[in-house]
């Protein structure tokens, strides 16, 4: 089907190119770029560059100008990192021991003074390796739906917006490669930008936004990095349940831009079972809640649009903050619950929480000696155990208070 979906795309491409951009939808665009043909979609393969076809091509459709190093396209070359904790360096000349990811650029020209910038990664981890969190032992292709071709097909949506209006601002589009390998993409197109970085106005990021649930619960991050945005997010918000954290730094190539002192926002719907796995697949997402985040961010646009060029604001760093740890229970954290404790968003099999009979939806409030009320005292808790260590765990199950054995 994914397939048909295809050849139909190219043919309309072919024969109307006004009726591509009407029907076009956000769930063809996951359908596809989220297909096996696409092996995951990993930076350097064949699946990426089929992933680059399909994005300039749309990009073209909506009849947007190319503003790459070279027409769509903006090459970067590494070395692969042998030691995770090091620098990539980008090389200038391809080897064999070269990676080569493509940026996938693309532009409305208002005529303004001053242009913002839509990203979303497009790439994923292929049949899994490093960043993998599934556990079998046989190869399987990591799709990556929601992570992130849910933020390309929002991306692409937006493109169509805002094509029909709001035009005191340029619109630069930008679908990154490299960011499951550390953000290199958007780290090197800002090092290398195509349009003076100093017009830069502010930057979106859309990452992971293919899981809203029902309780509308959205996170938004970077909101301390502009002093016009959590007015404007509230101002437009009709929808949701808004998480804001102020912090311009997380794992998603927003980062890129605001170490650049460039105001950003990340938009996130969280983690869930499927992070990271083969099981991340189109058919899981909910995409009338995409519709309903890309509609929120056009407005928040909109809001912006006669604003000038924003203020940026430095804001504190959380991650230097975070704790280290050694251990883990093996959970996925609902990092968007605002409650008091950790809520469980799924588990895994093997794992000191599943051997200690942890389930999705439980909330850990007390881990050893140490009351839990959010994700960081969660993680402060964890930073005082080794491998082999033994404590108890207690956790709140709809209302009733559990005790748990717990081995590391």
């Amino acid at each position: 089907m994914k397939f048909i979906i295809w050849s139909l795309f190219l043919v309309l491409i072919a024969s109307c190119k006004q009726e591509v951009i009407e029907e076009i939808s956000m769930e063809t665009d996951v359908s596809v770029l989220a297909s096996d043909a696409y092996e995951g979609r990993e930076t350097g393969t064949n699946g990426e560059k089929k992933a680059v076809a399909y994005i300039s091509e749309r990009f073209k459709a909506l009849g947007l100008q190319p503003k790459g190093s070279n027409g769509f396209y903006q090459y970067f070359s590494f070395k692969p990192k042998k030691d995770p904790h090091s620098e990539v360096f980008y090389d200038a000349k391809t080897t064999d021991n070269t990676i080569t990811g493509i940026n996938v650029l693309a532009y409305i020209d208002n005529h303004a003074k001053n242009t913002v910038i839509i990203g979303a990664h497009y790439d994923h981890l292929g049949y899994g390796g490093e960043g993998s969190l599934y556990r079998e032992r046989d190869k399987a292709i990591h799709n990556g739906a929601d992570d992130n071709a849910s933020g390309v097909a929002v991306l692409l949506n937006l493109a169509l917006k805002l094509t029909k209006g709001n035009t005191h601002n340029n619109y630069l589009f930008i679908a990154f490669s490299g960011e499951e390998m550390g953000l290199l993409g958007s780290n090197f197109f800002v090092k290398n930008p195509t349009i003076d970085i100093a017009t830069v106005n502010y930057m979106i990021n859309m990452d992971m936004v293919g899981r809203l649930k029902e309780d509308g619960t959205l996170a938004v991050y970077g909101t301390g990095t502009s002093p016009r945005f959590k007015q404007v997010l509230q101002a437009a918000n009709k929808s949701f349940k808004l998480i804001d954290n102020e912090s311009g730094v997380g794992p998603s190539d927003h980062t890129s831009f605001y170490l650049s002192d460039i105001p950003v926002l990340h938009f996130f719907t969280g983690q869930h079972e499927d992070y990271h796995k083969p099981s991340d697949d189109y058919d899981k997402l909910n995409f009338k809640g995409m519709e309903l985040i890309s509609d929120y961010i056009f407005e928040v646009i909109t809001e912006l649009d006669n604003s000038g060029k924003l203020a940026f604001r430095k804001t504190k760093n959380e991650s230097e903050e975070t704790p280290r740890f050694k251990v883990g229970l093996g959970v996925v954290p609902d990092y968007l619950f605002d409650g008091k404790g950790m809520r469980i968003d799924g588990t895994r099999e093997d794992t000191p929480g599943s051997r200690a009979g942890l389930l999705k939806g439980d909330i850990v409030i007390k881990l050893g000696d140490s009351i839990i009320t959010d994700m960081y005292g969660y993680m402060r808790a964890l930073s005082v155990f080794k491998e082999g260590d033994r404590t108890k765990v207690i956790i709140d199950r709809k209302g009733e208070k559990i005790e748990k054995d717990l081995t590391f």
